[in-house]
């Protein structure tokens, strides 16, 4: 398989990575980028074919992974518009519709549209995929392993679910951040040195998350496991409840999706 990438940032950097750490030919790997700086950045970390522009060899590939920021596909798909055969296209790009991209690309329909997120960075990312019905089953499971080399990937039945999908995990680190912030911070204000309170909160979270991923038991039956009648954790969780932490964050999900799907009407704007 020749994989040609349009566009070599860091997302784009974190699926080649992946992809040789799987022993791929770096030889059959292209990158697509105009940034002489990130050319060079590419140049240092891997041994992989890099061009400023597109051309008749690098449109001489099996797949053509979409990696430039949403703002720039339009003009960054131009010189690609009724120039494919017969590529399996994979976009990463947030918020772009397949039948925009489709559009700029001429109609062309072997279209897989992914939502990662940033834990691909360090091969521990989970990524929801929708294909066009014109992708056979060989180019989905391509698909699937292209984004499997940097974590988990889900396949959805509708490509409208890929906004829910942003606001779970693509903005979902976010989220976890947030939450390890301000534990920190809550500790510190208790009464624990800055630095004890930051490696609590980093740890705990860290320590959960794996032991929610290994444990067979739901992530609720492992909350009820460690909530002890009439103890400290079951006071904090009752002030969760009391305060509708729950609704409140379901609000602030539904928020993000609702941008999610905003922002797709208003980058395919245009032709």
């Amino acid at each position: 398989m020749k994989i040609t990438f349009l566009g070599g940032g860091n997302m784009a950097g974190a699926l080649i990575e992946g992809l040789l750490a799987q022993d791929f030919d770096p030889r059959s790997i292209t990158v697509i980028e105009v940034d002489s700086a990130a050319r060079d950045k590419l140049a240092a970390q891997h041994r992989v074919r890099l061009v400023d522009a597109p051309g008749a060899a690098e449109l001489d590939s099996d797949t053509l992974v979409l990696a430039v920021k949403p703002q720039d596909m339009r003009a960054a798909l131009a010189p690609l518009k009724g120039e494919l055969a017969s590529q399996l296209v994979i976009s990463i790009a947030a918020g772009l519709r397949l039948a925009d991209l489709s559009r700029w690309l001429g109609g062309y329909q072997r279209l897989v549209r992914c939502m990662p997120n940033t834990p691909a960075l360090i091969g521990a990312g989970i990524t929801g995929l929708y294909a066009l019905p014109e992708v056979s089953d060989a180019e989905k499971e391509r698909a699937a392993g292209v984004l499997g080399a940097v974590g988990e990937v889900v396949w959805l039945d509708q490509e409208a679910q890929l906004d829910p999908v942003t606001a779970v995990s693509g903005s979902g680190p976010a989220y976890v951040f947030w939450f390890i912030e301000h534990l920190a911070e809550a500790g510190t204000r208790l009464g624990l040195p800055r630095d004890v309170a930051g490696r609590l909160a980093l740890q705990t979270v860290l320590g959960a998350s794996k032991l929610a991923a290994q444990s067979a038991e739901t992530p609720g039956a492992l909350r009820e496991r460690v909530t002890s009648k009439g103890g400290t954790t079951e006071a904090a969780l009752r002030v969760f409840a009391e305060e509708e932490l729950g609704e409140r964050l379901m609000r602030a999900l539904a928020a993000a999706s609702r941008r999610g799907a905003e922002l797709g009407e208003e980058l395919g704007k245009g032709d």
